[in-house]
C-alpha cells in the first residue's frame, strides 16, 4: 500500500485540514500519515481561533514519519507562518519527497484568515 503524508492544520469540524486529507487518502486506497502544523477551533460557521504548532515539533513529526515510512507523496495545507514553511521546504528536500501537492491555505471557507502576515511573502 502506498503511503501519503499530509502536512496541514487540524480542523475540529473535520471538513478540511488533516481530517479531510486522511479521509481522501483512505478513499483512494492510500495509507495516510499526518503532521499537524496548527490546531483550529472551527466548524461550518467559522473559525473561532487557531494555535500554530512550534516549528520544532513540526520538524520532529516530519522526521518521525519520514524515517519510518516510505512516503510516496505529500500534500501541504495550512502552513500558517514563514517558519513552518521553511521547516517543510527543508524536510521536502532532506527526505527527497518527489511527489508534492501544495495547497496554500490562506482563508477558511468562512473567510476567516488562517495565515499569519509573515507567511504571505514566504
Amino acid at each position: 500500500m502506498k503511503i501519503s503524508l499530509t502536512i496541514a492544520g487540524s480542523d475540529s469540524g473535520a471538513g478540511a485540514g488533516i481530517q479531510a486529507d486522511l479521509k481522501t487518502f483512505a478513499a483512494l486506497g492510500l495509507y495516510g500519515t499526518s503532521v499537524i502544523t496548527a490546531v483550529t477551533a472551527q466548524n461550518t460557521l467559522g473559525v473561532k481561533s487557531f494555535q500554530e504548532i512550534s516549528p520544532e515539533i513540526v520538524s520532529d513529526q516530519i522526521e518521525a514519519i519520514c524515517t519510518d515510512f516510505e512516503v510516496s507523496a505529500a500534500k501541504t495545507g495550512m502552513l500558517a507562518s514563514s517558519k513552518i514553511i521553511d521547516v517543510v521546504v527543508q524536510a521536502v528536500n532532506r527526505y527527497k519527497i518527489a511527489n508534492l501537492v501544495v495547497d496554500p491555505v490562506m482563508l477558511a471557507k468562512s473567510g476567516d484568515r488562517l495565515l499569519l502576515p509573515d507567511a504571505e511573502e514566504a
